[in-house]
């Protein structure tokens, strides 16, 4: 597998030299250096929601002295309310990283406006593939066994991060089974639109009827799924993109992952279209003592498509509305059919 950025480069940043200057004193100030001297600034493509600048710097003095990779992370013009701000996502960093989790490696946050414009952090710069589609087209017959069997394990070291969790109590407790929490946000958002989606409505409603009684939570990912993590020929690097990181039911994350809808180019590799689910679920035993049998990721893997077909229609309408004219998400939107059938036929409902 060859080796690429964390994202490919799509251009330089529009700098000013006073900008540069309040970067470099709030770098040279946390990494305790002498000088620092920003060579390059590329935005990093990928994330709608944030933005990722890699900075090419020259430390001098201090414990960082030398060349640095570094990726700044903020808000991009336009989020989505359900994500974290930066601040809860470097906290969310931080906790995982100090867990053991393969996660770029969290520096320094900055709350000043004035620095960059918005709230920020810093972060180490992961080499390695992101792109799905190509990482699923690069899996073999069997799939990548080894890859897999990471990315299993790697899930269950963030599923040990447990509440109550003092670094991370900005995180709401769902006060019920977190599936009916689900469902009915998902309700709610139905409700407020003008037109009927039937599928997605006889999906919601098998969900309820099926939903399980276990109020087992830890620390969710709430998008781990190929696309958004970093892998290299040793294998996994790093998982990246938290926003939307929570307390929940561990299937949650397990029926993400494997969810049809995120097999990209290989439909028959049931982990993340790269691997063999029996591999994956491997890895995550030999991490974690919790059993997940084929039927409980079956029913989070009807949640998943709901919870993607949902997005597909938020995207749809910032399209439609004006707020955000995009082919991205105009194409997103167009995803719907195709994801309604197949709610259908994981619940066993007829298509007309």
């Amino acid at each position: 597998m060859s080796s690429s950025p964390m994202r490919p480069t799509t251009g330089n940043a529009p700098a000013s030299p006073t900008d540069d200057q309040r970067l470099v004193d709030f770098i040279r100030e946390h990494a305790a250096a002498t000088r620092v001297v920003i060579d390059a600034r590329k935005r990093l493509s990928g994330g709608a929601i944030q933005e990722n600048w890699l900075l090419e710097l020259q430390i001098e003095g201090g414990p960082w002295a030398g060349t640095r990779h570094w990726v700044l992370r903020s808000d991009a013009l336009s989020a989505l309310p359900a994500s974290l701000d930066r601040e809860q996502e470097f906290a969310v960093l931080q906790v995982v990283h100090q867990a053991g989790g393969k996660v770029p490696r969290p520096l320094w946050l900055c709350r000043d406006p004035s620095v960059h414009g918005r709230v920020f952090f810093l972060m180490e710069f992961v080499s390695g593939v992101a792109a799905g589609r190509l990482l699923s087209a690069g899996a073999g017959a069997r799939g990548q066994a080894r890859l897999a069997a990471q990315l299993g394990a790697n899930l269950a070291r963030l599923h040990q991060i447990r509440p109550p969790c003092a670094a991370l109590d900005f995180l709401p407790m769902p006060d019920r089974a977190p599936a009916l929490n689900t469902i009915s946000a998902y309700r709610r958002y139905l409700d407020t639109l003008a037109e009927a989606y039937p599928a997605l409505e006889w999906g919601l409603r098998w969900c309820e009827l099926h939903a399980p009684s276990s109020n087992d939570q830890c620390l969710l990912h709430r998008d781990y799924r190929t696309g958004n993590y970093l892998a290299s020929e040793q294998g996994l690097e790093a998982v990246l993109d938290w926003e939307f990181s929570g307390w929940g039911d561990p299937c949650e994350d397990l029926g993400w992952f494997t969810a049809r809808c995120w097999r990209f180019t290989r439909p028959d590799l049931e982990a993340g279209g790269i691997g063999l689910l029996e591999d994956f679920l491997r890895g995550y035993h030999e991490v974690s003592s919790l059993r997940i049998e084929r039927s409980q990721l079956h029913y989070w893997q009807v949640m998943a498509t709901l919870r993607w077909a949902v997005i597909a229609l938020q995207q749809g309408q910032r399209h439609l509305s004006g707020e955000e004219p995009s082919l991205e998400l105009a194409l997103t939107a167009r995803l719907l059919p195709e994801l309604e059938l197949d709610i259908l036929n994981l619940t066993g409902g007829e298509a007309p």
